[in-house]
C-alpha cells in the first residue's frame, strides 16, 4: 500500500530541466532566457555558445540537460525540439555589509537565481 503516483505536470511532448542557485541576479538571467524563448533548440544553443554574457554558459548547460531529458526520458525527436519556456526565479539574496565612514554601513546584495527550461516537440507540418 504505497502512495499513488502523482500525475505528470508536463504534456507528453515536453521535457524540463531546472537549475538552482545560479550566482547571478534574476534580471540578468532573464535577459538571456528571453533571447532563447520560442526558438528551435539548435538555434538557441548556437546563440548561447557565442553570447558574450557570463551567465550564458549556465543557461546552455541547463538547455542541454533539457534536451537530454527529452531524448532519454520521453523519447522525443531532438531535431524538432523548441524552447517552450525559459523562466528565471529568485530563491534568496545574501546580504553583506561593508564598513563606511562615520560608523555607517554600505549594504551589499548578492542575489541568486533559479532557472527552468521546458522544451517541446513541435508537431510535424506536412
Amino acid at each position: 500500500m504505497g502512495k499513488s503516483a502523482t500525475p505528470r505536470r508536463l504534456a507528453d511532448n515536453e521535457a524540463r530541466a531546472f537549475s538552482k542557485s545560479i550566482r547571478v541576479s534574476p534580471q540578468k538571467l532573464n535577459l538571456v532566457a528571453q533571447s532563447i524563448r520560442g526558438k528551435p533548440c539548435e538555434e538557441a544553443l548556437n546563440q548561447l555558445t557565442f553570447s558574450r554574457r557570463r551567465v550564458a554558459v549556465e543557461v546552455k548547460k541547463v538547455l542541454q540537460s533539457a534536451i537530454a531529458n527529452a531524448e532519454n526520458n520521453q523519447q522525443l525527436d531532438v531535431d524538432r525540439l523548441v524552447v517552450a519556456e525559459a523562466t528565471a526565479g529568485r530563491p534568496f539574496v545574501m546580504k553583506r555589509w561593508r564598513a563606511r565612514a562615520r560608523g555607517r554601513v554600505g549594504r551589499i546584495l548578492k542575489p541568486f537565481s533559479n532557472l527552468t527550461i521546458v522544451v517541446r516537440e513541435r508537431e510535424e507540418t506536412a
